[in-house]
């Protein structure tokens, strides 16, 4: 697809769906100063479901339940798996960091793509898989010595997460191309939903948990997560994969790392050159692979 082709809305929702998803890994390391990693997400997983359930109700009967298991991995790759990827990761790991390394979602959507799907592949798309994996392992090096976080354990959390996105991305282009989005994104994240409450009720008394400190921040922050980072978002990503293509939509990570980045810096993180040199390597890779000349 060339961006001639595309529309300015698909443009304005590409711009805005990077201002909220920069937004989350600061949402994440708030929600962290007073829930855990599983609870963060668990709430986020729940409060999601919980908020599509009514949606879902509403148009049960334009569900094609037949595919419940489609709906339930897209729900698992694009929000389940990488809500406790991600939230587990953040303990070690800076959110400007882990929002840099996000950028790898559209290389691993175009490597799924091939592999999977049998998406046409040139000289330019290998070099750029081949240049964002230099960019990540870059960060790497960069982010121990920052002290941001370097472990190879909770960076690779991350890039779990970015596969699962990758992987989420192109099933609902492949699987659900004529499925409304706003149904893709109801029944898959209503699915994921109920070990997650389930565990979150088993687990957490209420007086216990308003009793913790910064209790009242990090429960706004997970709920801003999961309403605007997921339950809004998701219905403009699957749209907006559905008008373009896979590894367009995914090209949202271009926008994450920088806004990420800004949210950082406005919370104290220190960010040096050689780290925007390996975010720079990354978002050069994700641009070639979106070209397709031979």
């Amino acid at each position: 697809m060339s961006t001639e082709s595309i529309s300015l809305r698909s443009w304005l929702t590409l711009a805005a769906l990077g201002i909220v998803w920069g937004s989350s890994f600061i949402l994440i390391k708030k929600s962290l100063l007073a829930l855990s990693p599983v609870e963060v997400a668990c709430a986020r997983i729940s409060i999601t479901a919980l908020s599509f359930l009514p949606i879902l109700y509403y148009h049960r009967r334009e569900v094609d339940w037949r595919r419940w298991l489609s709906f339930g991995i897209v729900g698992a790759t694009g929000s389940g798996i990488p809500a406790f990827c991600y939230a587990i990761a953040q303990t070690k790991v800076n959110s400007s960091l882990s929002g840099m390394l996000n950028s790898m979602t559209p290389i691993f959507a175009l490597i799924i793509g091939v592999i999977v799907y049998g998406a046409a592949i040139n000289r330019y798309k290998v070099l750029g898989a081949i240049l964002g994996f230099s960019g990540v392992l870059m960060l790497i090096i960069q982010g121990g010595e920052a002290g941001w976080g370097g472990d190879i354990r909770y960076i690779g959390l991350i890039l779990i997460g970015t596969i699962c996105y990758g992987l989420s991305v192109n099933m609902v282009k492949h699987l659900f191309q004529k499925t409304r989005s706003i149904l893709i994104s109801a029944t898959s994240f209503t699915l994921i939903g109920p070990p997650a409450i389930i565990y979150l009720l088993a687990t957490i008394s209420p007086g216990e948990l308003m009793a913790r400190p910064d209790i009242q921040l990090s429960l706004m922050a997970v709920t801003g997560l999961a309403l605007m980072g997921t339950v809004v978002s998701t219905i403009f990503f699957y749209r907006l994969v559905q008008d373009t293509d896979a590894v367009f939509a995914s090209s949202v990570a271009y926008l994450i790392p920088i806004v990420a980045l800004l949210w950082g810096t406005l919370d104290g993180e220190q960010i040096g050159i050689f780290h925007l040199v390996g975010m720079a390597v990354i978002l050069v890779g994700v641009y070639l692979t979106k070209i397709n000349k031979t």
